[in-house]
């Protein structure tokens, strides 16, 4: 005798199910930088578990937790702001460029920004400290010398805007700016953030007493200062000059 199968009902919701819709476009442009700063803080408070388990007996000691008005968390607080207005600047002429050089340097910035936030909230978050900085920017930077560049002595509270920073006029410019002006604008502008950066990331990498906070400032100082000389290169290739510091 010859059993003949029975076909298998497809099961309920298995058919004809419509595909996802997708995003609405303007989504797109916040879901990978959260993504990233989202994966580097659980990276980094995986690593506060470990550091508990390596304060058992026998292990060597951590540092002490750096205090709100030291270096690490004053940088870690500055830089962070520093950084978010890159990755907005980046992002959107990532999204309205049609120059393949700079869309892809635009992405580079935006990626690379975003995960180095993410790192210094991650910091701050296991340090108990502010994500943001309340009062002025670069209290923390107290040397005699450190803000010699805009011929005045730091101020006690610090300053209210910090070397580099876009005004609110420009970016609304560089939002109104298409084609070639939107690209030398944005070469501009980005320029001089990464130029105005400087003296911050020089005196993070010489004086925080965390030596991860050091090593990223480093890393940062010599990746930007690479990176402004591209900026130069491309900005010159079309036709733009840089903008007063």
């Amino acid at each position: 005798m010859v059993r003949v199968s029975t076909p298998t009902a497809p099961t309920a919701g298995t058919m004809d199910a419509p595909p996802p819709a997708d995003p609405p476009p303007h989504e797109g442009r916040w879901v990978r930088p959260l993504l990233i700063v989202a994966a580097a803080v659980a990276l980094l408070l995986l690593g506060a578990a470990g550091g508990l388990l390596a304060g058992l007996p026998g292990s060597a000691p951590t540092p002490a937790t750096p205090t709100a008005d030291s270096v690490d968390v004053g940088f870690a607080q500055d830089m962070t702001v520093h950084h978010q207005q890159a990755v907005e600047m980046a992002a959107w002429e990532r999204d309205h460029t049609t120059d393949p050089a700079l869309f892809q340097l635009a992405s580079d910035i935006e990626a690379t920004q975003t995960s180095q936030i993410g790192r210094m909230q991650g910091w701050l978050e296991l340090w108990g400290a502010g994500a943001l900085p309340v009062g002025g920017h670069m209290a923390w930077m107290t040397g005699p010398a450190d803000h010699s560049h805009m011929g005045t002595a730091m101020p006690a509270g610090g300053v209210a805007t910090m070397p580099g920073m876009a005004s609110t006029e420009e970016l609304a410019g560089l939002r109104a700016a298409t084609g070639h002006q939107l690209d030398v604008m944005f070469l501009q502008l980005m320029l001089r953030h990464h130029e105005g950066g400087a003296t911050m990331l020089q005196y993070g990498a010489q004086h925080a007493s965390m030596p991860q906070v050091r090593n990223l400032a480093a890393q940062m100082l010599s990746s930007q200062t690479t990176e402004a000389g591209y900026l130069r290169q491309l900005l010159a290739e079309r036709g733009g000059q840089p903008l007063p510091s």
